[in-house]
């Protein structure tokens, strides 16, 4: 791929920054500073990784979350984009759309235009808009059975009245999903090559991880692909991921793709 054709290729690195509650669907319940203290150790090394890479990305935050955190976030805004993740990771009300927004929005002085569900779970396009979000990443449009059953629904960007809706990426055709589940499974060579698969039909990339993924949570009561190639191998795993992906496009914001990316 030439040079002039990976520069308008768009690359949406993202990452949910959220308690660490995912050992409670398994019937391990956790103390609250335990779930908030494996999330801030995966977090300080996806920064240092992105300071070293010098990438920006999307942090979509839940509120709990960033009141407990407010000055490590407020830092993060100062170089990439924070958006909403709802207000707490394992519970949801629709109240919960506009008061993330704003208690986000107050912490780090922006307007927070950017929203994903928890566990990308539906949600409506209607309330999200109307609480204020100009975007929506909430959907993989793949089958995974007990996970999602979105085969059938579009697979790239498109609007939903004025919101524009931004799926997870998956390939062309067999929609193998580009998300933390398949790094933690596949060979790193096998996602490039579906990476650069999806960067040539479709000129972007929409891609999420978690920070409890870099925390070592082998401890854990946790199925074997969930807690594969935690901490420190996933670390060199995202390390060397972008470094390949800094030749294939450039880094955005997903508020930045709009202006990148033409979208029927």
């Amino acid at each position: 791929m030439s040079k002039s054709k990976t520069k308008t290729n768009s690359i949406l690195l993202s990452f949910d920054i959220e308690e660490f509650d995912i050992p409670e669907e398994y019937g391990q319940i956790l103390d609250e500073k335990l779930k908030l203290k494996v999330s801030r150790e995966g977090l300080e090394k996806i920064l240092n990784i992105l300071d070293k890479t010098n990438v920006r990305a999307t942090f979509f935050v839940t509120a709990y979350f960033a009141l407990h955190h407010q000055a490590l976030i407020h830092q993060i805004s100062e170089k990439h984009e924070i958006a909403s993740h709802g207000f707490y990771h394992s519970k949801f009300q629709v109240d919960d759309l506009h008061k993330s927004r704003l208690v986000l929005g107050e912490l780090i002085g922006k307007n927070i235009t950017g929203f994903r569900m928890a566990r990308l779970q539906p949600v409506d396009d209607a309330e999200i808009s109307q609480a204020g979000y100009e975007y929506n990443s909430s959907m993989n449009p793949t089958y995974i059975p007990g996970r999602y059953n979105n085969f059938f629904k579009p697979r790239t960007a498109y609007y939903s009245g004025n919101l524009l809706n931004i799926p997870v990426s998956v390939t062309p055709l067999i929609r193998f999903p580009l998300f933390w589940l398949s790094f933690k499974n596949f060979p790193l060579w096998f996602i490039k090559l579906a990476s650069l698969f999806t960067l040539r039909h479709d000129k972007y990339i929409n891609l999420y991880f978690h920070p409890w993924e870099f925390t070592d949570i082998s401890s854990f009561s946790l199925p074997g692909y969930i807690k594969n190639k935690s901490g420190k191998v996933m670390v060199d795993t995202l390390y060397r991921y972008i470094i390949w992906l800094q030749r294939q496009g450039q880094f955005v914001c997903f508020d930045e793709l709009k202006s990148r990316v033409k979208i029927v």
